[in-house]
């Protein structure tokens, strides 16, 4: 409701035009965070709590199951966009390195930040394991924003590690969450019985997500819509289907998602920029929608009753639980001492963790509103501590790159009602036969084209005798009907001498 009037009984101008006013008050807050070197999503939660009842905005959201459904769908897209735009030639050297600190990395924050609520908190052991695992996933997406605005870039292999860390590690805290919060709820359940469950959800997803992903792919090549904006839909539909099809069959809809985004990334299909673009707008919609909402759930008075000890759990969480669970995860990969105390202080909390705080809340569990306070606070905490010093401990620690910038095309093409094909991207790997030969030694089929070649930070124009190198970014534009053939030109290897 607003001030003291409902929603439901509420103008929809009036609606429309505070939805509209938050997320034009949102946008031109991320062009201010890099100035400011606070992530910009933190910046879209401060804003959600003054426009809430606390604040000036006045705006009484008290629905942590409407919060809690659009953390999920959001979450659904961002996982998805983050797969979509994760490249698997940079994160397959680390793949090894990621799942485990996705997995193992996250069991052990939340054991030790379980252990640390039983001991300063008087929480019972599952309370404080049920607290460990909701602070327990990472938000590197806020990391990568103050990185990029303040023009730092870690070096190989940190951040594509990281990446790949953030985009999968909250299947693992969405899971530990809902189990112990069934445990809870269910005195007689048994601690063992997580083991399968948490088996069957993974191996469900990934099977699934994998599937999906390939599937996605096949269906946008094939199925030939006759407007191209409907592609866009027609993806949403599918990760829809994705998440919700995984968790009906008791996989985890989550890691799916992900999957899904990445799989399908790794091959090439038709409007694949247009799409990128799209799921990437997409994605940021919903995260600020989704920190607006959680921003407006929160009361601000009643944070400084749990100040303290949610000031000592977040230090617990950034200088001892965080950095122990790393070092113990990654032992068995002899990273330097550097990069492990990089991944370990870009463990910066965003809102999934207020997203999980909610489950106890609908649960009905003794203390959730205690808990859900902790954890927003922890979450702003380690949004101010670690999110506005990052390039800070990067260039401390000596682990970044000199960035370069990506090449941009020189004009936007588009395929328009009088191209009779498609535009397809593709990479030539460097085992492929194209390498080293001419265009015209390519023997593409008839009615495919390659009308730009992005090489390095510059993009060519090519003519018949242009040489193509391995690496290089092709756009070709060619006849749905001659697609396949002309992805086997640059696929197939060089014939054994």
């Amino acid at each position: 409701m607003i001030g003291s009037t409902p929603v439901s009984q509420t103008p929809l101008e009036y609606l429309l035009l505070g939805a509209a006013v938050l997320l034009l008050v949102s946008i031109l807050a991320s062009k201010a965070s890099g100035r400011l070197g606070v992530p910009a999503l933190a910046l879209f939660l401060v804003i959600g709590m003054l426009a809430g009842s606390d604040g000036p905005g006045g705006i009484y959201f008290d629905d942590p199951r409407l919060a809690q459904w659009l953390g999920v769908i959001a979450l659904v897209f961002i996982l998805y966009a983050g797969g979509l735009d994760t490249d698997w030639a940079r994160i397959r050297p680390v793949l090894a390195h990621g799942l485990a600190l996705s997995t193992v990395g996250v069991l052990l924050t939340a054991a030790l930040m379980g252990l640390f609520a039983v001991v300063a908190l008087r929480f019972t052991l599952l309370q404080g394991l049920l607290l460990g695992a909701i602070v327990s996933s990472t938000d590197a997406a806020a990391v990568f924003t103050v990185l990029r605005a303040r023009s730092v870039r870690l070096r190989e292999p940190l951040e594509p590690l990281l990446e790949l860390e953030s985009g999968s590690n909250d299947p693992m805290a969405v899971f530990l969450t809902v189990a112990l919060t069934g445990l809870l709820t269910t005195p007689e359940a048994n601690l063992l019985r997580l083991v399968p469950a948490f088996f069957q959800q993974m191996l469900l997803g990934a099977l699934f997500g994998y599937g999906m992903g390939q599937a996605m792919a096949w269906i946008v090549n094939h199925v030939r819509l006759h407007v191209e904006g409907l592609y866009p839909v027609l993806t949403v539909a599918l990760t829809l289907l994705t998440y919700a099809g995984t968790a009906m069959l008791g996989g985890n809809g989550f890691l799916a998602v992900y999957l899904a985004g990445l799989i399908m990334a790794r091959g090439d299909f038709i409007h694949k920029r247009s799409l990128l673009r799209f799921h990437d707008g997409l994605a940021w919609l919903m995260q600020i929608a989704m920190f607006l909402a959680l921003g407006l759930l929160v009361f601000p008075s009643r944070l400084p009753a749990v100040a303290g000890v949610a000031l000592l759990a977040a230090l617990f969480l950034i200088f001892i639980a965080r950095p122990i669970g790393i070092v113990l995860t990654l032992l068995p990969f002899r990273l330097p001492a550097r990069d492990q105390t990089m991944i370990a202080w870009v463990g910066l909390r965003g809102a999934v963790p207020i997203i999980l705080a909610t489950f106890p809340q609908l649960a009905g569990l003794p203390q959730a509103d205690l808990v859900f306070d902790i954890v927003f606070f922890v979450v702003l905490t380690s949004v101010l501590i670690q999110g506005t010093t990052i390039s800070v401990v990067a260039r401390w620690l000596k682990v970044t790159a000199v960035r370069t910038a990506p090449p941009r095309p020189p004009l936007g093409v588009t395929r328009d009602d009088w191209l009779k094909g498609d535009l397809l991207e593709m990479v030539v790997p460097a085992g492929s036969a194209a390498v080293g030969r001419q265009v015209l030694e390519l023997g593409l089929p008839r009615g495919a084209l390659i009308v730009l070649i992005g090489r390095g930070s510059e993009h060519i124009v090519p003519d018949g005798n242009t040489l193509l190198e391995p690496g290089d970014h092709l756009l070709i534009l060619a006849d749905r009907a001659v697609l396949p053939a002309a992805r086997q030109v640059f696929v197939k290897k060089p014939p054994a001498a």
